[in-house]
């Protein structure tokens, strides 16, 4: 299996940075990943915080 390249808590700070007001292609483009990717991750991790990432 291949490893991630961002870790659980840095998916969740891109997160965060997009519920402040950033746009979601200024993030992507920004962090070098696909809006496919940023959708995943924003319906696997909406509302989680660090911690409760650590858990599962």
């Amino acid at each position: 299996m291949k490893k991630a390249r961002l870790t659980e808590e840095q998916i969740i700070g891109i997160l965060q940075e997009h519920e402040a007001g950033a746009k979601c292609a200024d993030l992507c483009r920004k962090h070098g990943m696909s809006e496919g990717t940023f959708y995943a991750w924003k319906a696997k991790y909406s509302g989680m915080t660090v911690s409760e990432a650590r858990r599962f």
